[in-house]
This record gives structure tokens, C-alpha cells and sequence, in this order.
């Protein structure tokens, strides 16, 4: 008896063993179907939605061995300060490159050239203070680009060659004073802008960008507006709201004959800068704003509101010319019912009299 509870006790122990056995074989296998091949260490990832997951994990670079076929890659809240031109070489497969909060204060050229399928790349809370000219180049499938809350003070005429499929661009949370019109001409699907928290200059310098922001609303386009910050007569101010006539000394010219270069010979063929007389450079930016007395920038809202008071100031002349019309029929019609009434008998009694002493010399 004793020999049969023992063998029993021997079996119960073997079967406990063969299952704890089997649960670490089932655990492994689900580690290894969520976890990709030449994943980082410090990064998980999975096959299943191709995610690569490396955010809060202290990277001061673009994590090395990436899976090539992942397609989401997200690196927030690391302390990654540059990318190295061959960073994504090993993924071009990504659409959505989420690289905020970190330490990033510039980005090369060329940095995501690689990236020809890239949807939306998320350069948030960073230390970014400006944005070179085809930055975001060879991106044809972009339509999301988020450099809010950095410290850019300065945005390039165009972001690269083939980014005209951005439907969204936010800006907001940053130091710029001005913004050129040439670079938003140059997003034709924008769909929707933020400007929110800079400090604009609603100057001259502003103006193209008022005329190409009372344009895109008119389309449909969505934006949270542009706040002045100066000059003070102007601070506080909704710019879509400052009159065109504080606006009545800029002139538009040098902006159209640049966009028309820029347009002909490319940005690379563009001549230097305008000097001043006394050499400095940037003088030619200022002579844009000085007095002109014409050409007077109009705008849509302007011509349909000529339009209208042009059609109210002729329909009231021609109610005053119907009504002098009306007055001088009346005043004929009165006038010759008079002379009908008055002067007929006036003329009938001087013919009797006249008569009268025909008679009496005749007889």
C-alpha cells in the first residue's frame, strides 16, 4: 500500500514538472511572436503591428539594428541630440517617425532622405531653432509635420523637393516674427495650420502671409490664427483683423518678382541679397517696407466690397435721375397747364379790345 501511494506521489510530481514545462515553452513562444528579430536591447518590438517601441529609454542616438521592416518608430522622451545622415538607412519601410521630446537643437538636410514612405514625423518639444532649406526633402508620402514647441526663430522657403502632400503643419509654441509666403504656396493640400504662441511682427514683412492666410480660409483651409505681438499699436490683434489700410505703405512687388524667380530659377539660382547704402545687408527687406503711394494691394474681400458699394452709389444716382426725371415732367406738365389756364383769357380780352376801335373808326 504504502508502494502505490509512493508511486502515485511520483507521477503527481512528473506530470506538475512536464506542465510547468510546457507553460515556460507556451510564455517563450509568445515573447518571441511579439518580440522582433535584431530588435535593440533596450527597445521592444512587434511583428504583429511593426512597432518598434524605444521611447524612455535614455538614447542620445537613432537606436542601431532596428527590424527593416517596422513601420512605426517611436522615440519620445530620450535625450537623442542629432541624426547621423545614415540613421534610417536600415528601415525604409517607416510612416510614422515620432522623435519628440528630446534634445535635437538641428536637423541636416537629407536626415530622413531615406524615408520615402514616411506618413507623419512628430518633432515636438525639442530644441530646434531653425529649419534649412529641403530639410525634409524626398519625403513624397508626408502628410503630417508637427515641429511645434521647439525654439524656431527661422523657417526655410521650402521644406524639399516633393513635400507638396503635407496636409498638415504646425508651427505653434515657437519664436517666429515673420513667415514667407512662398513656403505655404509651396504645400498645395494644406488642410489645416498652426500658429498659436509666436511672437509676430505684423509688419511688412507679414503681410504676404496675411494675403495667403485670407486665401486659404476662403478654400476651407483650418487654422487657429496669427496673434500680433508688435508693433504695440498691433499687439493683441487678430492679423486677419488689422485693417488693410495700416498695411497701405507695403507693397507686395518684391514678393511676386521672388516667387516668380524662385519659380523660374530655383532656390539655388537666387542672386544675394539687396545692401543698403551703406552695405548692410537686409536693407533691401527694409526699402520693401518703405512709403510707396501705389500700387495699393487688394485683396477679395476688398474688390467684392468695391463691387458692392459701386453697385449701391449707381443704384442711388440713377434713383436721383429717375426722380429730377419725375420732377421736370411734373414741373412742364404745371407749367403749361398755367400758361393754358391764365394766359389764354389774358390774350382773348386784348384781341376784343384791338377790335373795338376798328369798329368805331370804320363806322
Amino acid at each position: 500500500m504504502a508502494q502505490n501511494l509512493d508511486r502515485i506521489f511520483r507521477q503527481g510530481k512528473n506530470k506538475q514538472s512536464r506542465m510547468k514545462g510546457n507553460w515556460l515553452l507556451v510564455c517563450s513562444v509568445i515573447l518571441l511572436a511579439h518580440t522582433g528579430h535584431g530588435c535593440p536591447d533596450k527597445c521592444l518590438c512587434y511583428t504583429a503591428s511593426k512597432t518598434a517601441d524605444c521611447k524612455n529609454r535614455g538614447f542620445t542616438e537613432i537606436p542601431a539594428h532596428l527590424p527593416p521592416e517596422i513601420q512605426i518608430l517611436q522615440l519620445q522622451n530620450n535625450r537623442i541630440w542629432r541624426i547621423n545622415q545614415n540613421a534610417f538607412t536600415a528601415t525604409p519601410l517607416l510612416k510614422i517617425l515620432d522623435l519628440s521630446n528630446n534634445s535635437l537643437s538641428s536637423v541636416a538636410p537629407g536626415a530622413f532622405q531615406k524615408l520615402r514612405y514616411l506618413q507623419v514625423l512628430n518633432l515636438t518639444r525639442n530644441l530646434i531653432h531653425y529649419i534649412e532649406n529641403k530639410t525634409f526633402s524626398f519625403l513624397p508620402h508626408l502628410k503630417e509635420l508637427d515641429l511645434s514647441s521647439n525654439s524656431i526663430i527661422r523657417l526655410p522657403e521650402t521644406f524639399g523637393n516633393g513635400t507638396g502632400n503635407i496636409t498638415l503643419l504646425s508651427v505653434k509654441h515657437n519664436k517666429l516674427q515673420k513667415m514667407e509666403r512662398i513656403l505655404l504656396e509651396s504645400l498645395p493640400n494644406l488642410k489645416v495650420v498652426l500658429f498659436k504662441d509666436n511672437p509676430w511682427q505684423c509688419n511688412c514683412n507679414i503681410f504676404g502671409l496675411k494675403l495667403w492666410l485670407e486665401s486659404f480660409l476662403y478654400r476651407g483651409g483650418i487654422s487657429d490664427g496669427i496673434i500680433c505681438s508688435a508693433p504695440g499699436i498691433r499687439k493683441g490683434k487678430d492679423l486677419l483683423k488689422v485693417p488693410y489700410e495700416l498695411f497701405g505703405a507695403c507693397s507686395l512687388r518684391t514678393a511676386h518678382v521672388h516667387l516668380a524667380s524662385s519659380h523660374q530659377h530655383g532656390p539655388e539660382q537666387r542672386g544675394p541679397l539687396k545692401h543698403g547704402p551703406h552695405g548692410e545687408p537686409g536693407d533691401g527687406g527694409r526699402a520693401s517696407c518703405e512709403p510707396k503711394p501705389r500700387p495699393r494691394p487688394a485683396s477679395l474681400r476688398h474688390a467684392i466690397a468695391t463691387v458692392v458699394i459701386t453697385g449701391v452709389v449707381c443704384g442711388i444716382v440713377c434713383l436721383m435721375m429717375l426722380a429730377a426725371a419725375v420732377y421736370g415732367c411734373a414741373y412742364a406738365a404745371i407749367t403749361a397747364k398755367y400758361h393754358k389756364d391764365h394766359l389764354a383769357p389774358v390774350r382773348q380780352h386784348g384781341t376784343a379790345k384791338e377790335k373795338e376801335p376798328l369798329e368805331s373808326s370804320s363806322a
